[in-house]
């Protein structure tokens, strides 16, 4: 026990999020704000058969992060194919560069962005030839 197996962004306008995420990464959203009380979107991050969790957007319920704040929460991490095209994704929909892209050397490039709503999150392309 122990395993993660969800995870909730927080979000100040929904439809920007949902178009953010569904844009850069094309996760899809279900409407489950009957269940949760508030807009509340489950998102699917890809296919249930490939490794991965899925999770929601949720509506914001305090004040967003402030700029250059420390990261007072979990920094989820998505793997992509190609980084330079998903980090171009992020910016043209919104995002911004929070640390660039850097080697882990001979495992991946990585880097971390802030999403339209203030939140931080990396993206991870695994590549031997790093460096």
């Amino acid at each position: 026990m122990g395993r993660l197996v969800h995870f909730e962004i927080h979000v100040d306008d929904m439809e920007r999020a949902k178009k953010f995420y569904g844009e850069v990464f094309g996760w899809s959203f279900q409407d489950w704000s009957e269940y949760a009380g508030m807009p509340y979107f489950g998102a699917v991050t890809g296919d249930e058969n490939e490794l991965g969790i899925n999770g929601a957007l949720m509506q914001r319920q305090s004040a967003p992060p402030e700029a250059n704040q420390a990261l007072n929460g979990y920094a989820c991490t998505m793997e992509v194919e190609n980084y330079d095209v998903t980090e171009a994704k992020i910016i043209e929909n919104g995002g911004k560069v929070s640390l660039p892209k850097y080697a882990l050397p001979g495992m991946a490039w990585q880097g971390y962005y802030m999403d339209t709503e203030g939140n931080i999150f990396g993206i991870h392309q695994p590549d031997k030839n790093a460096k």
